[in-house]
């Protein structure tokens, strides 16, 4: 891994990210422009914004996958510039749009070789004789533990994407990084998968690409909007609701020009808010 390499000090929480004038061009187009955004340990943060505002490729930025400038610290740590495979060695997990699962092999079989990810060829073929305890509590996490034998591929959609996050907590990733969970979920699965976030952000570091807004008011602890490639506004949900630049952004409402007007825009009840955030 690149960087200092330094132990974090006694004050950093495991699990806290931090990114500083974080920068991706591709052929002259600035996708993600200068963006500080720090994420304290055990938040379950959102990240939204419109379609083209950065939001995928600065979670890309962050896990090797684009190739960046600026600063992105985990625990203290600096990783731009380091491979994949080290970020995902220093603790940090993501999911995509599509949840990738082995279907052909069952749900245990998936949950095996995620947690044997850092295990040798010859020991992932051999068959185990007990379930590992971090499998074991994976199941019962993600609600799986009656459709443990079941083939992946027979899985409800929503559940795929369960068992793809439980396959990122055997390998004991500190920092989950979810790319529209809940696209394409029913009513159920989204409530049951914003209850499962909240239980795995009590142990750990959650980030949410997301669109769906009912979801976000439900579950999101902390809001980041990202426009044009950089951070328009963050803050909780009721705050993000009432920032004038946000109005602007999701409804072409036109900001309030005088501070008077901001202050009576961010009152709530009596203000106009941004329905979709």
């Amino acid at each position: 891994m690149t960087g200092t390499g330094s132990e974090p000090s006694g004050s950093e929480q495991s699990g806290s990210l931090e990114v500083r004038g974080l920068r991706v061009t591709f052929d002259g187009f600035t996708a993600v422009d200068g963006v500080d955004l720090t994420v304290g340990a055990g938040d379950l943060r959102f990240l939204i914004g419109p379609n083209g505002a950065g939001k995928t490729t600065l979670v890309d930025a962050v896990t090797g996958l684009a190739r960046a400038t600026g600063s992105v610290r985990f625990d203290g740590r600096e990783l731009l510039g380091s491979s994949v495979q080290k970020i995902a060695r220093a603790g940090i997990g993501r999911t995509f749009q599509t949840a990738a699962v082995f279907e052909e092999l069952t749900v245990l079989q998936n949950l095996d070789i995620a947690a044997g990810a850092g295990r040798g060829i010859a020991t992932l073929l051999r068959q185990r004789a007990t379930v590992p305890e971090s499998v074991e509590r994976a199941l019962e996490t993600t609600g799986l533990t009656a459709h443990r034998d079941k083939p992946a591929g027979t899985l409800a959609h929503g559940q795929k994407q369960w068992l793809e996050i439980g396959m990122l907590l055997v390998q004991d990733v500190r920092l989950l990084l979810l790319d529209e969970p809940v696209a394409g979920m029913s009513h159920d699965e989204r409530e049951a998968t914003g209850r499962l976030l909240e239980e795995v952000a009590e142990e750990h570091t959650v980030v949410v690409i997301e669109h769906d807004m009912d979801f976000l008011r439900s579950f999101a602890r902390s809001v980041t909007v990202l426009h044009a490639g950089a951070v328009l506004s963050e803050g909780t949900v009721a705050e993000v609701r009432a920032d004038p630049r946000v109005q602007e952004v999701y409804l072409g409402h036109e900001a309030p020009a005088s501070p008077s007007a901001a202050s009576a825009s961010s009152e709530g009840a009596s203000a106009p808010v941004a329905q979709e955030v």
